[in-house]
């Protein structure tokens, strides 16, 4: 059975920023601080993570939505690409950011949701109030 989560956090960016910083080598690799490669375009790839993350761009809506074919190197042999939706919306203070990430291999939800946690939310909002 596949697994669904959802998190949000609010960031000291605009939606602008946040999302040419995601599609965006230098950015993704600058507010994660560990190396990205990202073509930006609707069916271009990407990896993150030094290569444990990767998958393809499939839908683009400039500074509200991201929609992305998205796998690890966890992922099981076999298992298909699951679906990671990108939301931003501007609020007092920055950005909402919602993660809907769905199609994830059963037993990897919580695992997934502590690392959008560790290794996303929290280096990015470090990076965003650096600036």
């Amino acid at each position: 059975m596949l697994e669904t989560i959802q998190l949000s956090a609010t960031l000291p960016a605009s939606p602008e920023q946040i999302y040419r910083d995601w599609l965006s080598s230098t950015g993704h690799t600058a507010f994660t601080g560990s190396p990205a490669e990202v073509d930006p375009a609707v069916g271009g790839r990407f990896t993150a993570w030094d290569g444990y993350i990767a998958g393809t761009n499939i839908e683009l809506e400039p500074y509200r939505r991201i929609l992305q074919a998205w796998r690890t190197s966890e992922f099981p042999t076999g298992s298909p690409d699951s679906r990671l939706e990108v939301l931003l919306e501007a609020v007092e203070g920055g950005t909402r950011l919602t993660i809907n990430h769905s199609h994830i291999p059963e037993g990897q939800g919580a695992m997934y949701a502590q690392g959008w946690q560790d290794f996303y939310f929290t280096p990015m909002r470090a990076y965003y109030l650096s600036l």
